[in-house]
């Protein structure tokens, strides 16, 4: 039999034979095997649970085209089972004394193993602080052989960072929900020409590339961005929706000067940072101690409250994080092979080697062009020219291999089918864990209790105390309520609307004040209703929010015995 889609004969048993459509003057026939690879193909995997997903699909999709093309060479090692099994990670990232080491503290509420501070550099080491049944510390070089941590890849950058990193491990309820790396403080000035004998850049860029939250600390009274730091946010490029920016020791500025310190940090980060959206930046005191200048107390505490919640988040997002840096580990993979491929098929294969290299490595900013055009890529997704310039230098371009479509198509299978299928999986996982939130520590010292974040104040005032709160208010309301016409002691939504839209808030707001203050639903209010829709409206002018029940101090008195 002849098949027109490999141009060839085949000799085929009969019960081979799944179906024959014969078309002048071709056959075209079907094969039962081939049927059942091309089924198989367009089939997505089912898993278990995400993280298996995210094993499995690595292991036999992606894996295989970063191997062929030395894509662990150019950009990032191989991913291990750890990479994917591990508890969210948060990088903290500045320059010393702007109080990396402190924030850990106040967010564990204890000291650490091998945890120094001091107003000079005295974090040295980069150290992941990590959850362990007793506390004490691993050696750079004993943590890169472990295979339940997610650093033996880091091995790569040899002992002189290796006895630069440390694991600090111990007890702590916030750290069995996540994982804090600290790391030395960036030097400025004379102190950044002296070598740390590893590439601190890259160090950095291989955990951002792991970690789920990167946060940039900086100190309100030294703001200079030095030329390490500088080229440390710059290698941070691809993962800006991960970094957030703490504007730490705020307390020590008044306000005017506060505000001139924060124009010009945004003003700074916005010539390093190149995003047409704004950083979001964090403004606080991140430290157990009593505020020096308290004028901005409420600021902070909003602000801090902010920042925890984002914090609060990474274990509930973990998941879908992975799912994400997967995702654009493919993508960039894809472009690499293209890349690889296309200087490939431009080589000679005996006479001019080495001038041709020369050639091809000074025009691979054509050759971007030209994959962009041929396979519809976004520029974004193209790896750094002048750092792949730099890496094909040491490369024998001959050795590398040509375009293999069937690489390619796993991956695209990948990311078409597998990865929707693992997105429903994602959702599951989340709906099934809704209180996967980080404990304990600083996340625990506010949440209860009158200390908690916006405590008495707003829709919250006069919860501790005996008398009704809107009464001190009431008199003033009467007077309004008995110039709208109320019949049998109450006044219809008509009149109440006429008064009530004199605030100027908007009708959805001013609808969902009604309904908390229309206790008895009888589509009226009387004077206590009244008083209540009045103190509502205030609250809203006044900054605050509304509660979405109404809470048992601001019931009227004659109302709290009605059963809801």
């Amino acid at each position: 039999f002849f098949c027109q889609t490999r141009k060839q004969y085949f000799l085929v048993p009969v019960n081979e034979i799944r179906r024959v459509k014969i078309y002048s003057p071709v056959i075209f026939m079907t094969f039962s095997w081939l049927g059942t690879d091309d089924r198989r193909k367009k089939e997505p995997e089912v898993f278990q649970t995400v993280s298996e997903g995210l094993k499995k699909l690595y292991k036999t999709k992606l894996l295989p085209l970063e191997e062929s093309y030395k894509f662990h060479e150019f950009h990032s090692p191989a991913l291990e089972d750890a990479d994917f099994d591990n508890k969210p990670m948060v990088l903290l990232v500045g320059q010393y004394s702007t109080g990396k080491t402190s924030f850990i503290r106040y967010l564990l509420e204890q000291d650490f193993p091998g945890m120094r501070i001091g107003p000079e550099p005295t974090t040295d080491s980069f150290i992941a602080v990590m959850h362990g049944d007793t506390e004490g510390v691993i050696p750079g070089n004993a943590l890169v052989v472990d295979p339940k941590k997610p650093f033996r890849k880091l091995n790569a950058f040899g002992n002189a960072f290796l006895n630069r990193f440390v694991c600090a491990q111990l007890p702590n309820p916030v750290l069995e929900s996540i994982s804090v790396i600290d790391t030395p403080g960036i030097l400025s000035g004379e102190k950044q020409r002296i070598s740390r004998g590893y590439d601190f850049a890259a160090v950095l860029e291989w955990f951002a590339e792991r970690v789920d939250r990167i946060i940039l600390l900086f100190d309100a009274h030294k703001l200079d961005i030095s030329d390490e730091f500088s080229e440390v946010i710059k290698a941070l490029k691809n993962h800006e929706d991960k970094i957030r920016v703490v504007l730490n020791k705020a307390d020590q500025i008044e306000t005017q000067q506060l505000m001139r310190v924060y124009g010009a940090l945004m003003w700074s980060l916005g010539k390093i940072v190149n995003t047409p959206e704004v950083i979001r930046v964090y403004i606080g005191s991140f430290w157990s101690h009593p505020l020096l200048i308290p004028d901005n107390r409420k600021l902070f505490e909003a602000e801090e409250q902010d920042l925890f919640k984002d914090i609060q988040s990474l274990p509930r997002n973990a998941a879908l994080r992975k799912l994400n840096d997967l995702i654009k580990r493919a993508r960039l993979a894809k472009v690499h092979a293209y890349i690889i491929s296309s200087l490939k098929k431009e080589m000679p294969s005996v006479f001019g080697k080495e001038n041709k290299k020369k050639e091809l490595i000074g025009s691979l900013g054509d050759i971007y062009k030209r994959i962009e055009r041929e396979h519809q890529i976004s520029p974004g997704d193209f790896p750094n020219l002048k750092k792949m310039q730099d890496q094909l230098q040491s490369q024998d371009l001959n050795k590398f291999q040509p375009l293999k479509p069937k690489l390619l198509e796993a991956v695209d299978d990948m990311l078409a089918n597998d990865i929707a299928s693992l997105m429903v999986l994602v959702r599951q996982e989340e709906t099934q864990r809704p209180n996967a939130v980080v404990k304990g520590g600083a996340f625990d010292g506010t949440l209860d209790g009158p200390f908690g974040h916006g405590y008495g104040e707003g829709a919250g005032e006069g919860i501790d105390e005996a008398e009704w709160v809107v009464a001190r208010d009431k008199p003033a309301y009467d007077e309004i309520f008995y110039t709208l016409s109320p019949v049998n002691g109450k006044v219809t939504g008509a009149n109440a609307k006429k008064e009530m839209v004199k605030s100027k808030l908007p009708n959805t707001v001013l609808g969902k004040i009604w309904k908390l203050a229309d206790i008895d639903k009888d589509g009226m209010l009387d004077d206590e209703e009244f008083a209540l829709a009045n103190h509502l409206i205030k609250v809203k002018l006044e900054g605050h929010e509304l509660p979405s029940d109404l809470p048992a101090h601001l019931v009227p008195p004659s109302k709290r015995k009605i059963p809801e």
